[in-house]
């Protein structure tokens, strides 16, 4: 799927991971509830992670999407560093 096909779910998910993580080089936020936005799949590299463990890094995610979580049934998180 295109970025343009985005839900607004995605959409919504990406832009408030946008702004809690600004120094993010790559944000992917993927509907795998076949859009009705109830599980989400999401990529996130940013330099935030650097030095802190898996654990820390979810966390961090999970925290800055405490409010959409609250209407969602899963959520799939996947997070790096930038390669040096």
């Amino acid at each position: 799927r295109s970025f343009t096909s985005q839900t607004d779910g995605e959409a919504r998910v990406a832009q408030v991971l946008r702004e809690k993580f600004p120094r993010a080089s790559t944000i992917k936020v993927v509907d795998i509830s076949g859009g009705c936005g109830a599980m989400y799949e999401i990529h996130i590299e940013s330099e935030e992670f650097r030095d802190k463990r898996p654990l820390q890094q979810h966390r961090m995610v999970n925290q800055a999407l405490s409010e959409e979580i609250r209407t969602m049934h899963g959520l799939r998180i996947f997070t790096s560093t930038p390669k040096p």
